[in-house]
């Protein structure tokens, strides 16, 4: 497919006047929309700012080439618009970008667009070719010049061919969405290479997988490597060859000083890590930690989505009549299910925590956060180690960041050791003092935890029934604060005792906790409906799932949500929640079995006043929701 053919004519706009960057975006936007690439404007804006978040995708040279990949991209297609003032976009150079493709790329299906977008990404590395390009005065003559660069790049493929016995060079290059910077990177180390007379080949890690990747064979023989990766690439297949490590803007602006690092590159000696290398270190601390934080709760959300809808259908399937105290697990169809979608549900912290170290420290991090997670799932402490009282989520956020940031500081200090060590770091070394550091922290952590649950089932139980509607405020909002750790257990352990006491108060206070545990997950999907922008793609289409989790009375299908911005979505479900608790004991509601949501509604005591309270609770953490949390472009 000829790279014309994939540029809609009305996609091209010549000789236009912009005032800065945002107008840019924004004009290129409208193209994409007008000629039908896209199925959601405001999706695929989204997808083009977090791109830019990244680095701008003004490589320089006059050249800007903003691109995003979105579900909410109907076709993959090109948009073109020159600007002989130029703009300022940003660029690595500093100079005005006259010159600006904007790439639409879809998720998933086939990715034969990405041949046609590599090929025009390395047509534009020639400055002559651009210049034509912008000065071109009809659409006609600039789909011709393209049609005729094109032709003549496919004429002189494979022409040039290295002198004999030159060096021997190998490269992978990679940007974060592998489609434009990827293929520039690997069209200037060619062109360089050819210049200076070197066998080079190089692997384009592309949205679309690997193309043309590099043999072991090829590796083997290879004189030294070059990474240009703007993210992480596994690095063991490169173990003891000489490598160079850059950025793909170091390989597009600078291919020469590349292969002259070639020449005396050190030794690589891979330790399990995948490194990389990006712009990470002119990111605030602030953006640093959030990125970490939703590489955890990214991996998080299918277990928690999978395993609670699961034990939603236990629910649903289970006869509450044969035991109120099991429900659920009464039936062996309902314990089939419960069972499984509790053992998903059991991943939860360790994959939380898991995937924060591995962001922060690579591979090595992994494992550590891991066994920090599930360390905090089970509580474990110096006198029990067996589990004692679990820190539930916050504790899981406290091993990752902890694990992720020792270990990271751990490799910098194994640096130092002999060369002849480099083998064992990563099976012994990492491992071992990792797992046994994050032991000691997560056993010093639990018992604080333990120690502030007994003290408020001791205000809780010193309060007693003189004060009911208090009460439910601060049960409601208990249920709020961690959903499944120390504070949401210990509203949950208050209201089944009071509820083994058999009296109208002891079910009035199991009613206002599990009305305030429903609250959570419901607010969240109301919220990702009414206010769309203030979550990002991935949780806009996970948010309606929180509605079967809060009507089941799983609490935790909030927990993704308030992990990834804690400082605004805790408060602002806990002030639900409360004031859920308070009208279930306002309303004299109550409930006699100590799980089931809606399942169990037959059981509970003015249930149409009941369902009120979660109505009023749902709607005013929603609508704090929308005020409280920053926008996602934010």
């Amino acid at each position: 497919m000829k790279i014309s053919e994939f540029i809609d004519p009305r996609g091209i706009k010549l000789q236009v006047a912009l005032a800065n960057q945002e107008e840019a975006i924004d004009k290129l936007i409208a193209l994409h929309d007008e000629v039908g690439n896209l199925k959601d404007v405001a999706g695929f804006k989204e997808a083009i700012l977090a791109r830019e978040a990244k680095g701008s995708t003004a490589i320089g040279n006059g050249i800007a080439v903003p691109h995003g990949k979105s579900a909410s991209v109907a076709k993959a297609g090109l948009v073109a618009i020159t600007c002989p003032d130029g703009v300022d976009y940003k660029a690595v150079d500093g100079k005005p970008s006259n010159l600006l493709f904007m790439i639409a790329a879809p998720e998933g299906g086939a990715d034969t667009h990405i041949e046609v977008l590599a090929k025009l990404m390395q047509l534009l590395m020639d400055p002559a070719f651009c210049k034509t390009l912008v000065d071109a005065k009809s659409v006609d003559e600039f789909l011709s010049l393209i049609d005729k660069k094109e032709a003549e790049k496919d004429a002189a493929s494979g022409q040039a061919t290295a002198a004999a016995g030159a060096k021997k060079i190998v490269a992978v290059t990679a940007c974060p969405t592998g489609i434009a910077h990827t293929f520039m990177a690997a069209e200037s180390l060619e062109q360089k290479a050819k210049e200076l007379g070197i066998a080079f080949r190089v692997e384009k890690d592309g949205s679309g997988g690997a193309k043309d990747p590099l043999t072991a064979k090829e590796i083997e023989e290879a004189d030294a490597v070059i990474v240009a990766v703007d993210k992480n690439i596994d690095m063991g297949q490169f173990d003891g060859k000489k490598v160079v490590l850059a950025s793909t803007k170091e390989a597009i602006h600078e291919p020469e000083k590349l292969f002259e690092k070639a020449k005396t590159a050190s030794v690589y000696h891979h330790t399990g890590a995948v490194t990389k290398k990006d712009d990470g270190a002119n990111e605030s601390i602030g953006r640093q930690l959030y990125k970490h934080l939703m590489n955890g709760v990214s991996h998080m959300l299918p277990f928690v989505i999978g395993g609670g809808i699961l034990i939603a259908i236990a629910f649903l399937l289970d006869d509450y009549s044969i035991d109120p105290s099991n429900f659920g697990m009464n039936t062996p169809v309902a314990a089939w299910f419960k069972t499984i979608g509790g053992a998903a549900f059991g991943f939860m912290l360790p994959i939380l925590a898991g995937f924060i170290a591995q962001s922060i420290a690579d591979r090595p991090g992994l494992a550590v956060g891991f066994v920090g997670g599930a360390l905090a799932a089970s509580g474990a402490t110096f006198a029990n180690p067996g589990g004692d009282i679990p820190s539930a989520f916050l504790g899981a956020l406290v091993a990752g960041f902890a694990a992720g940031y020792f270990m990271k500081w751990l490799e910098k200090l194994c640096d130092k050791l002999p060369q002849s060590l480099e083998g064992i770091k990563p099976v012994l070394i990492y491992p071992l003092c990792g797992i046994t550091v994050i032991g000691i922290v997560m056993c010093a952590i639990n018992p604080i935890v333990g120690a502030l649950n007994a003290w408020i089932s001791g205000v809780l139980s010193g309060m007693g029934t003189t004060s009911l509607v208090p009460l439910g405020i601060i049960l409601g909002a208990m249920m709020a604060t961690d959903m499944g750790g120390p504070l949401n257990k210990a509203a949950y352990v208050f209201g089944t005792a009071a509820l083994a006491e058999q009296n109208e108060v002891g079910w009035m206070i199991m009613a206002a906790v599990m009305v305030g545990g429903m609250v959570p997950p419901i607010a969240i999907a109301l919220a990702t409906l009414i206010f769309p922008k203030k979550f990002t793609v991935a949780e806009r289409k996970a948010g309606p799932v929180n509605f079967i989790m809060g009507f089941c009375f799983i609490t935790e299908g909030a927990i993704p949500y308030a992990a990834a911005d804690p400082l605004h979505v805790i408060p602002s479900l806990m002030v639900g929640s409360g004031v859920a608790g308070a009208l279930s004991m306002a309303f004299k509601c109550t409930l006699m079995a100590p799980h089931g949501g809606i399942f169990v509604f037959p059981v509970v005591g003015n249930w149409a006043l009941y369902l009120v309270a979660l109505a009023i609770g749902s709607v005013v953490s929603c609508l704090l929701l929308g005020i409280l949390k920053k926008t996602v472009e934010d």
